[in-house]
């Protein structure tokens, strides 16, 4: 049954509601609540917004399926058109699994200041898609805190001859794959509400806070904001869109898939966040390549990544 909140396009979702009372943060959440409501694009955050180099986009390709991608590009590429219109001057990738997306589509985006440990997620409705441009007819912005962000300074970089190499399309994760999974300390988790639309959210920690066992692939949840905008989603639907990046090589992998998260008592092997949460992903589809046009020339992790815990068996 829906609720009047199903509804509506602002305030929060039932999926979000529920993993919020189930967290015993439902007043809290609701002071934030506000976050949630149409904003305009003016003063600091269009600032904020000239002065990026990198995007996550979660969107859908031709058939319906979610995916994940990076957008780097230089200071100045998103443009603040009006209070409700976001241009991206620059295109996504021939063998980026998102290359070709189709406007009219709800998407969700991530800009992430890896150097000034800052974020801001814009979603909204895709108006204009071509080669070299995207059009965001805005409907939320918002900032999220700067916890689990490790510092990065990057750099533009023209795309090495291994990305003229073309992408690996698989079903099934490889020898490399693995490696810079379980390496990482970053990634980016795109979700969907059905009527709502795409979310991009960004997930830190240390390296090895991404596990891979018998089971498959999965990892803590960590106390934030008590939004739970990806949590609430995959409460309604499981699908879900993985980015990694090797911001040292250029090396991107796309995941799409499935996920769900699995509550249990907190302080259990693996529950590194000390909330009882673990989100476990199911894959389906894979696009890996090298094509990130950004390279790392300094890092820092940030100071208060949890400690990893023993393995879940």
């Amino acid at each position: 049954m829906s609720t009047p909140n199903d509804q509506a396009d602002s305030g929060f979702h039932r999926g979000e509601l529920a993993v919020q009372s189930e967290a015993g943060v439902r007043d809290e959440a609701a002071r934030m609540a506000r976050m949630l409501e149409p904003v305009e694009l003016s003063g600091g955050l269009a600032g904020f917004l000239a002065d990026q180099s990198f995007l996550a986009v979660t969107g859908r390709d031709a058939t319906g399926r979610l995916w994940t991608s990076p957008l780097p590009g230089p200071a100045g590429f998103l443009e603040v058109r009006s209070g409700r219109e976001l241009a991206v001057h620059i295109g996504l990738d021939a063998d980026d699994p998102l290359h070709g997306i189709t406007a009219g589509q709800k998407i969700g985006t991530t800009t992430v200041d890896f150097a000034r440990r800052r974020r801001l997620r814009i979603d909204g409705v895709l108006t204009t898609a071509t080669d070299d441009l995207l059009v965001i007819e805005v409907e939320q912005a918002y900032g999220n805190c700067p916890q689990y962000i490790q510092q990065r300074l990057l750099v533009p970089e023209a795309a090495g001859p291994q990305a003229a190499a073309g992408a690996r399309r698989g079903t099934s994760l490889g020898p490399d794959d693995v490696e810079l999974i379980r390496s990482a300390d970053t990634f980016f988790l795109g979700t969907a509400h059905p009527r709502r639309g795409a979310d991009a959210s960004h997930r830190g920690g240390p390296p090895g806070f991404v596990r891979l066992d018998e089971s498959g692939l999965w990892w803590p949840d960590y106390p934030g904001n008590n939004l739970f905008n990806s949590l609430g989603n995959l409460a309604v639907s499981p699908e879900a869109a993985l980015l990694f990046l090797d911001f040292t090589t250029g090396a991107t992998l796309h995941l799409s898939g499935t996920a769900r998260t699995d509550r249990g008592e907190v302080g259990r092997p693996g529950d590194d966040g000390h909330d009882g949460r673990i989100v476990r992903f199911t894959l389906e589809r894979l696009v890996a390549a090298h094509r990130l046009a950004a390279r790392e020339i300094a890092h820092r992790p940030y100071p208060r990544n949890p400690a990893l815990t023993t393995t879940a068996k």
